[in-house]
């Protein structure tokens, strides 16, 4: 089953095709990458890139990959793609390909991908890939897509809504926490009403939505429609 996200976001389709695919602007606001960089190329070869994900403070997980893109296609839209691979034995991701669309409308540009990879470490990999992974993975790149939105439409630096998001994800967990620390107290008046302000506190930190400056998952689309298709750029690729 493969993963597909898509946003809509109001703003120019230039910016938003330098923002995916200058590789420093672009591991700004991916949290699948920590570090993405160009590699050589010679003439009109599809361009080659490395990528790098920091799992632990002093540990990275590496691959490479190969990318082409459509800028100028007749229909206005765009369409970019790539194929990827990591022989790192850390690295659950042993191959795959995706592709980028950027589809104008007249309300807004329809940005979406559809990508898939095959996990290596035998059926321990698919099972730990189905159960923990790949939803991981689909809800890290639905938060970057809308961290990307708030960016390109309101001027919210990636580095701003993370740490933006972040306090708001502390000012939720503390709205669960602190209840349950207050049952741990003598018996009284707080104590008492330690159970029903932590169901109340739960029920905020569930329900409350998130800050319009602040990025969240679920304000992407998770399902592709009826008629999803790859494009025909991503069959011109090899898998590196």
């Amino acid at each position: 089953m493969g993963l597909y996200i898509e946003t809509r976001v109001h703003a120019d389709l230039d910016t938003l095709w330098e923002r995916t695919q200058e590789p420093g602007r672009h591991q700004r606001w991916d949290l699948r990458f920590t570090e993405i960089s160009y590699l050589p190329k010679a003439g009109d070869e599809p361009q080659r890139f490395r990528y790098a994900t920091r799992v632990l403070p002093f540990l990275a997980v590496a691959g490479t990959g190969v990318s082409a893109g459509e800028r100028h296609r007749a229909g206005g839209d765009r369409v970019s793609a790539l194929r990827f691979s990591s022989s790192h034995p850390l690295s659950l991701l042993a191959e795959g390909s995706g592709y980028w669309r950027y589809v104008p409308t007249s309300d807004g540009i329809r940005f979406l991908t559809g990508y898939d990879y095959r996990p290596r470490w035998g059926l321990l990999g698919r099972a730990a890939d189905r159960l923990l992974f790949r939803p991981l993975m689909g809800w890290a790149t639905a938060w970057s897509f809308d961290r990307l939105r708030l960016w390109c439409e309101r001027g919210i630096t990636p580095e701003h809504s993370r740490n933006r998001w972040l306090l708001e994800a502390a000012v939720r967990v503390l709205l669960v926490a602190v209840p349950i620390a207050l049952t741990r107290l003598p018996l009284g008046l707080v104590s008492l009403y330690a159970v029903p302000l932590t169901v109340l506190g739960l029920a905020a930190a569930v329900l409350v939505p998130p800050s319009s400056r602040a990025p969240a998952a679920r304000r992407c689309l998770r399902t592709p429609p009826a008629r999803s298709r790859e494009p025909r750029l991503l069959a011109t690729l090899e898998q590196p």
